[in-house]
């Protein structure tokens, strides 16, 4: 059965046993709110705040933003499928998630390369902060950001669409993930194989590069200040960013040492869900409890919501 006539893959999941199916629905549930919720509240703290209108803070929305659409392209699915009891996917769906996977997935990268040269401005370049960082150059580079990788996702998609399928079209993931859906092909996969760690290497790891030049040139400053409160204020200001990349590459790193030890499909599907769902549930809560502004905004938002709710709860009970 060729690419042209398949109807659906079957998502095995994070586990098969039946018993699991209503924990994991509640936990991933859970999460998936959790997540909307806590990036969807930073975002809106951000534009209401116009002290926060900031190139880091732009960055940091966007970077929300991605979140909220990455958890949201696998998470959404899944709950569907454990609550209708089906493993079932459609190809053009099947398709479609994973180009958004791809996008998102990649975009949250760049973002972080972005977000590490903007924090190595701020503490190498202080007094050229605003100049260099002008709205011009973060617009830019969110825009240049975007469209390598919608690129990126058109070709990795088309290459997919060229391959054939046989009858086995169980994938032992959540989602359709692009290796995954690669090696469930009978056709020659093996240009599909060089492109993805090509495209591995071009982008995942030259964004690393491009990371570690920025901290790398960041403690050269760091270290170069006298006094340890200076010293104490330029480690903070990029502490949030550094855990957030940590968690991203730690996790992602462990897909790929898991996937190529162990047989186990099961087992790094279930490692997947800390860069695909669990990062970006924790995302915001990094940001916002090691960041004061933030949190003022935060206070300040919800304290004027309660105020508007009971002022309307008391007006309703006024004849």
């Amino acid at each position: 059965m060729n690419d042209s006539r398949i109807s659906e893959f079957l998502l095995l999941g994070i586990s098969e046993d039946s018993t699991l199916q209503p924990a994991l629905f509640v936990l991933f549930l859970s999460m998936y709110l959790i997540t909307v919720l806590g990036n969807l509240l930073i975002i809106l703290a951000t534009i209401s705040d116009f002290h926060l209108h900031t190139p880091m803070y732009f960055f940091l929305c966007n970077l929300y933003f991605v979140n909220i659409c990455l958890t949201s392209t696998t998470v959404p699915k899944m709950l569907m499928n454990m609550q209708a009891q089906s493993k079932a996917i459609t190809y053009k769906g099947c398709i479609t998630q994973m180009y958004f996977f791809i996008f998102f997935s990649g975009l949250e990268i760049f973002l972080l390369t972005v977000m590490a040269y903007d924090r190595f401005v701020a503490i190498c370049h202080p007094l050229h902060y605003t100049v260099i960082m002008n709205l011009q150059l973060c617009v830019l580079l969110v825009l240049v950001s975007y469209m390598v990788n919608v690129l990126h996702s058109i070709l990795q998609s088309l290459m997919v669409l060229q391959l054939t399928f046989c009858k086995d079209l169980e994938i032992p993931h959540f989602f359709c993930e692009l290796n995954q859906v690669v090696h469930q092909a009978c056709s020659d996969t093996l240009l599909n194989d060089v492109v993805i760690y090509l495209a591995a290497v071009l982008l995942a790891f030259c964004s690393l590069a491009g990371i570690f030049y920025s901290y790398s040139r960041i403690v050269s400053s760091i270290r170069a200040i006298s006094s340890d409160q200076g010293k104490y204020k330029a480690f903070s200001a990029c502490s949030s960013h550094l855990s957030v990349v940590s968690l991203y590459y730690c996790t992602s790193i462990g897909v790929y040492l898991s996937s190529a030890v162990t047989q186990n499909s099961h087992s790094t599907a279930g490692v997947s869900v800390m860069y695909s769902v669990v990062t970006p549930m924790l995302n915001p809560f990094i940001y916002s409890l090691r960041n004061k502004d933030i949190k003022s905004t935060l206070t300040k938002l919800c304290g004027t919501e309660i105020i508007k709710i009971l002022l309307a709860l008391r007006l309703k009970k006024c004849p």
